[in-house]
């Protein structure tokens, strides 16, 4: 890890600020930048399970609520003057809870999105100003979930805020591309099924220092989007997945159509080939 040539953006030195690092996907990107050199503060909800990752990894944890802009900018403000400028964003934060069906718990609906989708944009609209006008270099990563881009049966919700932060991120990239150059990137994780506070110890799962270290190879290749595998499904099933779901607006089929009975036997004959 410490050896991977990265861009200038994960240097020893710079400052890494990791949304929803007390546990899962965050805390093993944030151990990962520490062992870099970067200074790196974790963020999460107050209590007990942030303080004792901050114990345990030696870092910095602020508590904030990525739901509440306000709170966001308490966050940036307290960043910047106790560390400086930041030069890694990792917009980590979410939760997997499942409000049901889209007709359903309009409540529950708002929670899962002012946290999984409002939250990505709080903390980009919170730091991206500030990477910009440094004019040192920057790298952004977002989490995002395949579940945004093939939209499986289950928890529609969570999808649609996946979904949200998969186009944000697009969009965000190109747009610092446009202001910046390439010295600001902007990356999109697209984890596999990973052990988290989510799943649990989840059989077939990657850990998430696997992860967390196959998103810094793909960084270190130029990759935006971090398509990772897990235990049970590799890169090729993903890619036949998700160009099947492409194919239902090209193909006009029904909406997911992969999960439609008059399509099951054409889905299994196409993975198949």
């Amino acid at each position: 890890m410490e050896s991977l040539s990265l861009p200038p953006a994960f240097d020893a030195g710079g400052v890494a600020v990791v949304t929803g690092g007390a546990g899962g996907i965050g805390f093993g990107i944030a151990a990962r930048l520490a062992e870099r050199g970067l200074k790196v503060v974790i963020t999460d909800l107050p209590g007990e399970k942030l303080d004792a990752a901050a114990r345990e990894l030696g870092l910095v944890a602020i508590a904030a609520d990525v739901a509440d802009a306000a709170d966001v900018g308490r966050l940036r403000d307290r960043v910047l003057a106790d560390h400086g400028p930041v030069a890694v964003l990792v917009n980590n934060a979410a939760i997997g809870s499942n409000p049901g069906q889209p007709w359903e718990n309009p409540e529950g609906w708002e929670k899962l999105l002012r946290i999984n989708l409002m939250g990505v944009l709080h903390v980009a609209q919170a730091f991206v100003p500030g990477m910009l006008a440094s004019g040192k270099p920057g790298a952004i990563i977002h989490s995002g979930s395949k579940q945004g881009i093939t939209s499986p049966p289950g928890n529609p919700a969570y999808n649609l805020s996946k979904a949200g932060v998969r186009n944000y991120t697009e969009s965000l990239a190109h747009a610092l591309r446009e202001e910046a150059g390439e010295r600001i990137s902007a990356h999109l994780l697209i984890p596999g099924f990973t052990q988290s506070g989510m799943t649990g110890e989840a059989k077939g799962a990657w850990t998430a220092d696997q992860v967390a270290l196959f998103m810094f190879d793909s960084i270190a290749r130029g990759d935006f989007y971090i398509l990772c595998p897990d235990n049970d499904v590799d890169r090729a099933t993903d890619e036949k997945r998700m160009r099947w779901a492409m194919d239902d607006i090209i193909e006009n089929r029904p909406a997911l159509s992969r999960w439609h009975p008059d399509y099951k036997d054409a889905f299994a004959r196409y993975m198949a080939e």
